[in-house]
């Protein structure tokens, strides 16, 4: 008799849900924009839990944040980090602007997440990253995006510019001694007492580091409830804003967003009454005089740094990468210039360190160079100095700085495409060096445009004293800290194959080693 074995169907067929994760950002911390944001919260949680095959994985969110750099954003940090360990298997976020304004910054983040099976589904655009064919649509407005915040960037900086012309640039965040009340600075009584005992200690004699141990030692706190330090007193006896006066524009941000001293690059705007003053110009100036007489004693130069050195180059060289400064470091036994960002972070920046004696060497062939061919460099730039006062005026200079920021903005995105493989070598490297060549002769009628400022006489001094020594003939065999210091105004590492010289007449030169 034959058996049959009966199979009973199985009473539940679980399907495993897809945890799911919201993104929400809002860009200012504003009153109105934190209801926007507790708004989006309350909508994810109740999307993501209406649906059967999704199981709510959390919602994480930045708040009073740009959408520009996804590195300063801790609540898409920490989302990314969920989902390395496998905690968030797909993600909804409302917009591709709410995601990030930055096409690169989007489309990594997106190709990492889908190499581990993560998706992303922006509610606005309808796109979701599962489908490869969304790549291409997701780039546009992602660049889109960027485009848009690039626009409201140069907007405010329009905008910050006009208020500095006409000197209603409010100062949020004015330094110790005043209170912004309405807008405006107004002297906070009992700081100033203090800012003023400050100078009185310095003039006295005592050094800086001595200030900061007085005012230690008799209780008083600093702007944040901390010590005084030597370089808060030094900052402070250097900050014109003591004598009435206020100086815009004496940082700036350049495309990627990041913030440097302004040395040049663009106008500084002066306002003599601005507010009213703690110190009298009297007092300000004699203490400056002061600070430069023991700056000079310890080979310091002038109030640009506080730690040059007695060497020639300290504080004086910069990357020609990111901008940023370089410091003197020792790199297998030998004295070189080190760009600081990738000292700091060597993703944030590639330039790795150049030996001094590369530098120096450029130099010695640079100023060869220019003493051998004179007649036909240094003498056609000084009669364009004299002839080419037509760009004369703050509108010729601004219309230089728009095309430099154009210029600059094209070689950060070229820049980008070759490390993302997508440009050829050598195209990149053609438009590189074109894009060089024309950054190079906008700042030299840049330096033209400014002949009859306070700047552009300097300049033309500078150029009397290269014509005077190139005129002598002589030929340098070694590196002369005299003469660097006479001529040059800073140095540039474009990588250990090039120098630039920027010189106190003006001009960049570039020279190979």
């Amino acid at each position: 008799m034959k058996r049959i074995t009966r199979i009973e169907p199985s009473k539940s067929t679980s399907v495993k849900k897809l945890r799911v994760a919201a993104y929400a950002r809002v860009s200012t911390d504003s009153d109105e924009q934190a209801v926007s944001l507790e708004a989006q919260k309350l909508h994810y949680e109740r999307y993501i839990r209406s649906r059967k095959d999704w199981e709510f994985a959390g919602l994480y969110f930045d708040e009073g944040i740009s959408g520009t750099k996804i590195a300063k954003r801790e609540g898409m940090l920490r989302m990314l980090e969920d989902c390395d360990r496998g905690l968030i298997d797909y993600i909804v976020v409302k917009s591709i602007s709410r995601f990030s304004r930055n096409t690169v910054d989007s489309v990594e983040t997106i190709r990492k997440l889908s190499a581990k099976g993560i998706y992303i589904y922006f509610e606005k655009e309808k796109i979701d990253t599962a489908g490869m064919e969304s790549e291409l649509m997701l780039s546009i407005l992602s660049s889109l995006a960027e485009s848009e915040s690039y626009s409201n960037s140069q907007n405010n900086k329009w905008a910050a510019q006009k208020r500095f012309q006409a000197g209603t640039f409010k100062i949020s965040y004015p330094p110790y001694g005043y209170d912004n009340i309405d807008g405006k600075m107004v002297v906070n009584r009992e700081q100033a007492e203090v800012v003023r005992k400050i100078f009185d200690y310095f003039l006295s004699g005592d050094s800086a580091s001595a200030v900061a141990k007085r005012l230690n030692e008799e209780g008083i706190p600093s702007k944040k409830g901390g010590q005084w330090c030597t370089g808060t007193i030094y900052k402070m006896i250097r900050n014109e804003k003591y004598k009435g006066v206020a100086i815009f524009q004496k940082t700036y941000t350049d495309d990627m967003y990041n913030r440097h001293v302004n040395y040049g690059e663009y106008i500084r705007y002066e306002l003599p009454d601005h507010h009213e003053p703690i110190v009298s110009r009297e007092i300000f100036d004699a203490a400056n005089a002061l600070m430069d007489m023991n700056g000079r004693e310890k080979g310091i130069s002038g109030d640009k740094f506080r730690y040059t050195n007695h060497y020639a180059m300290s504080g004086k060289v910069f990357c020609g990468e990111c901008g940023g400064r370089c410091k003197r470091v020792i790199t297998m036994g030998y004295p070189g210039f080190g760009c600081v960002t990738h000292l700091k972070k060597a993703t944030a920046c590639s330039q790795k360190a150049v030996p001094e004696t590369y530098v120096k060497a450029a130099f010695v062939t640079m100023m060869n160079k220019l003493t051998w061919g004179r007649d036909r460099i240094l003498v056609p730039f000084s009669r364009t100095m004299q002839e080419e006062g037509c760009i004369n005026g703050h509108a010729g200079i601004e219309e230089l700085d728009m095309l430099l920021d154009e210029i600059r903005e094209r070689k950060q995105q070229i820049k980008q495409f070759f490390a993302r493989g997508l440009l050829d070598p050598v195209i990149y490297a053609e438009e590189n060096n074109a894009l060089a060549d024309k950054e190079a002769r906008l700042r030299s009628e840049k330096a033209s445009a400014t002949a009859d400022s306070g700047e552009g006489k300097d300049r033309r001094e500078a150029l009397k004293k290269l014509l005077h020594y190139t005129a002598g003939g002589r030929q340098i065999t070694e590196f002369d800290d005299d003469l660097f210091t006479e001529h040059v105004d800073h140095v540039i590492i474009y990588g250990r194959t090039e120098i630039g010289f920027a010189m106190k007449c003006g001009p960049v030169f570039r020279e190979r080693i």
